[in-house]
């Protein structure tokens, strides 16, 4: 195994909190349908979101790309495994990227308290 990039963000949750006010697009062009399921459904979705948004920065950052070259917010998600850790789905020009970079797995550890979250991800060969 070869660490190909690893990418850390810290995401202020209030931040998020804007979002959720009726008529805001913002959560739509971000998350996608069961990200903003899961979130939606806790008694205060914004450490949720928070976290999920951390993650797919850390994910750009471990790719090295930012959002640019045709990435989108929703070729990368935040979904729970058989397990229910967190595990990202890439998809679209986003796993193309990660491949031509020769990375094959991301993993993904975050976490929220308080008024932060935080997500490391590392891409391995």
């Amino acid at each position: 195994m070869a660490i190909i990039g690893i990418g850390t963000d810290l995401a202020c949750s209030e931040r998020f909190r804007k979002f959720l006010e009726p008529g805001n697009k913002v959560l739509e062009r971000i998350f996608s349908h069961e990200e903003r399921r899961y979130s939606l459904q806790k008694r205060d979705p914004v450490p949720h979101l928070a976290a999920r948004f951390a993650a797919k920065e850390a994910f750009l950052k471990a790719l090295g790309t930012g959002l640019r070259d045709g990435l989108t917010w929703q070729q990368v998600c935040v979904v729970l495994d058989s397990l229910g850790c967190p595990a990202l789905e890439i998809s679209g020009r986003a796993a193309e990227l990660m491949a031509a970079r020769g990375a094959t797995k991301a993993h993904l550890s975050y976490s929220h308290d308080g008024d932060y979250a935080v997500a490391t991800v590392i891409l391995e060969d």
